[in-house]
């Protein structure tokens, strides 16, 4: 879980909702005023907040070819109900998806994926692959192949495992 630079255009938004839960440690900054605020998320919203972050992260776990933590709602059905429409540029005819509801937290994750999957980006939005992290993290490997948050820390304590594994 070390710094990395964030992910670019909206997957910069998904990246940062996924990451407010450390498995590794329990917290959760939605947890706090300060922790919700950047997303625009009142008290009320919590658990769906928790419910989208988690469905997020199951899919950032697909990306990287891993199954779901646990169970959850499929993010395309959580996806089905944030009201967008399109904006279309009147200088040069180009259209985007913007939310229609001022930028509830729903919408603006809807309209970001529409981005990533338009620009091509949204399959190398990855989670960790160890258990204990499931990190999420943009993978700017030339291949696309990344598997961990960071090879500092998780690439090296997966490896480790691997050699202590082999009784060596």
């Amino acid at each position: 879980m070390t710094e990395r630079s964030p992910a670019p255009g909206g997957l910069e938004l998904i990246e940062a909702l996924v990451n407010t839960a450390d498995l590794e440690s329990g917290a959760d900054t939605l947890d706090t005023v300060d922790g919700r605020a950047p997303f625009g998320i009142p008290e009320s919203g919590l658990e769906t907040a928790r419910e989208l972050r988690e469905s997020l992260r199951a899919s950032c776990l697909a990306h990287a070819g891993h199954p779901p933590h646990r169970e959850v709602t499929p993010l395309g059905v959580l996806l089905a109900r944030a009201p967008l429409c399109v904006d279309i540029d009147p200088g040069d005819g180009s259209a985007r998806l913007v939310p229609v509801d001022g930028g509830a937290l729903l919408s603006r994750v809807a309209a970001a994926v529409a981005e990533a999957v338009t620009a091509g980006t949204w399959q190398r939005l990855k989670a960790c692959e160890l258990p204990d992290c499931h990190w999420a993290y943009y993978d700017r490997s030339p291949a696309g192949r990344g598997r961990w948050c960071s090879m500092q820390v998780c690439g090296a304590r997966a490896k480790m495992r691997r050699y202590r594994a082999k009784g060596t």
